[in-house]
C-alpha cells in the first residue's frame, strides 16, 4: 500500500508537469496534426490545443492511458519486472494512469486561477483601498458622535385616562 501510495503522487506530479508542458507550447501535438491531417484539416497557427492542454475528458484520458501502456509494455519487456503478470503490477498501472489525469486537472485549476488573480489584481487594488477609504470615514463618524448628546426627558401626561378607565368608556368593563 505505502508503494502504490508514493505511485500516485509521483503520478500527479507527472501530470501536473505534463500538463505545464504543454501550455508553455504544443510542438508535438502540431507535428503529430501536420503529418495526419491535410493542409485543411490541419490546426491553426494560434491554437494552443495539445494532447492534455485544453482538451475534453475523454481525449485526455485516452492519451494518458495510451501513454502509461506503452510505459508499462517497455518497462514489462526491457526489464525483469513484470508490470502485467501479478495484482500489483496491474494496481500500480491504473494507478499511475488515474493520478496522472487527476495531475492534469490540478495543473488546470492552478493555471485557470493564476490567470483569473492576474486578470483580477488591479480591481482587487481598487477594492482594497476603496475599503480602507470606508473604513476612515466610519472612523470619523464615530469620533464625532461621540460628542455628549442632550437628555430629552418627556414630562408625563397626568391629563390621559388609564387603561381601566377608557375600557369603563368603551362598555368592556
Amino acid at each position: 500500500m505505502g508503494l502504490e501510495l508514493v505511485i500516485f503522487i509521483a503520478a500527479i506530479l507527472f501530470g501536473i508537469f505534463i500538463y505545464w508542458r504543454e501550455s508553455n507550447g504544443n510542438g508535438v501535438y502540431r507535428f503529430l496534426n501536420k503529418i495526419v491531417n491535410s493542409k485543411e484539416l490541419q490546426m491553426s497557427a494560434d491554437n494552443p490545443k495539445g494532447f492534455v492542454f485544453k482538451q475534453a475528458f475523454l481525449p485526455r484520458l485516452i492519451f494518458v492511458v495510451s501513454l502509461v501502456l506503452i510505459a508499462a509494455l517497455i518497462v514489462e519487456f526491457l526489464t525483469p519486472i513484470s508490470v502485467f503478470g501479478s495484482y500489483n503490477g496491474i494496481s500500480a498501472f491504473s494507478s499511475f494512469a488515474a493520478g496522472t489525469l487527476l495531475g492534469t486537472y490540478i495543473a488546470n485549476f492552478v493555471i485557470k486561477s493564476s490567470e483569473v488573480i492576474e486578470e483580477k489584481s488591479d480591481s482587487l487594488e481598487d477594492i482594497v483601498s476603496d475599503t480602507i477609504d470606508k473604513g476612515k470615514e466610519f472612523i470619523e463618524d464615530l469620533k464625532t458622535k461621540d460628542e455628549p448628546v442632550e437628555d430629552i426627558k418627556e414630562a408625563p401626561k397626568t391629563d390621559e385616562k388609564n387603561a381601566r378607565e377608557r375600557l369603563k368608556d368603551k362598555g368592556l368593563l
